[in-house]
């Protein structure tokens, strides 16, 4: 309800946002999650000395509307979601790197299941359509499974898998952090992989998305925003500490938060490497039947602001 809300307010800017021209001095508005490993954004005033608007969000589809109806600058996106929206037509571009890895397969501790192999026959709970579950099928395919044959793929929203693991009501879960090292600290589960293949997808995760309009009518604001959120994310891994006391006001466990820290990575920078990664990406989503047609990569993926920043002294 609270997004719900959340994005009513946001779109209530919009005779604001795209009637009056953009001053300088004027609020950055950018969206992301309140996660350890989107985080960055909070920062993003600290670094430049911009005021900054977060407005925090649970889910990348609600961050995008409110981005596409005019309501924010920039906000957060799994790479998986900027790619369905760029196949829809919908005139999106990734500008930055969010975080890369934050992914993991659970199954329960001291179980029959030691290996990925033996998954099969069993109950795992994914969430359909994110990144995870392509993660998850490409490590069922990598290991002799059929997701569609060999094992019951169950949809389990990310907070109730934990619980669901734990009442045996599946035998595995693929999720991101911090609920993979959540339920290896409470004692029932144990983190059996951390699905990056570097011959493919690799550990990609999310990104930070503006409109294609921003870009040919706005392009500094978008260096600068870029700018910011690679000062915040250098920034961030600098301080480790202050990233994780920070990170750990949103709810978590701080000693949670250290658990699952070697397996998130905070990010900005995007190379050739990167975009070839998203193309893998792309060519998996359509190959298990997420969407339709591939989007132009070259068009979703926009390398000239971190190029920028990087040839910045």
């Amino acid at each position: 309800m609270r997004t719900v809300i959340a994005l009513l307010a946001l779109c209530g800017l919009i005779l604001f946002t795209t009637a009056a021209p953009i001053r300088a001095d004027e609020p950055w508005k950018v969206g992301t999650w309140k996660t350890a490993q989107t985080i960055q954004p909070f920062f993003y005033e600290q670094a430049t000395g911009h005021p900054v608007q977060v407005f925090p969000f649970t889910n990348p589809a609600d961050q995008k509307s409110a981005l596409l109806a005019g309501s924010l600058d920039m906000c957060g996106t799994t790479l998986a979601h900027a790619i369905a929206s760029a196949s829809r037509g919908e005139p999106v571009v990734v500008v930055a790197a969010l975080c890369n890895k934050c992914s993991a397969l659970v199954v329960k501790k001291d179980g029959p299941v030691r290996s990925v192999a033996d998954l099969k026959g069993r109950r795992i709970g994914y969430v359909p359509g994110t990144m995870h579950e392509i993660l998850l099928r490409e490590t069922l395919t990598r290991s002799g499974l059929d997701p569609a044959k060999d094992v019951r793929l169950t949809r389990v929203d990310f907070f109730d898998m934990g619980m669901a693991l734990a009442r045996g009501d599946i035998d595995a879960f693929l999720s991101g952090e911090p609920f993979p090292s959540l339920a290896a600290s409470q004692g029932f589960g144990h983190i059996l992989a951390q699905p990056y293949y570097d011959d493919t997808v690799g550990s990609i995760n999310a990104g930070m998305l503006v409109q294609a309009r921003t870009i040919a009518e706005h392009p500094e604001r978008v260096q600068a925003l870029v700018d910011a959120h690679a000062k915040a994310t250098e920034h961030l891994r600098a301080h480790p500490d202050q990233w994780l006391r920070r990170a750990a006001g949103f709810g978590t466990d701080i000693e949670i938060l250290r658990l699952a820290a070697p397996n998130m990575e905070l990010a900005w920078d995007m190379d050739q490497a990167f975009l070839g990664r998203v193309r893998a990406l792309g060519k998996r989503m359509l190959a298990l039947g997420v969407i339709e047609a591939e989007p132009d990569y070259g068009a979703l993926i926009d390398l000239q602001f971190v190029k920028a920043h990087k040839r910045t002294p």
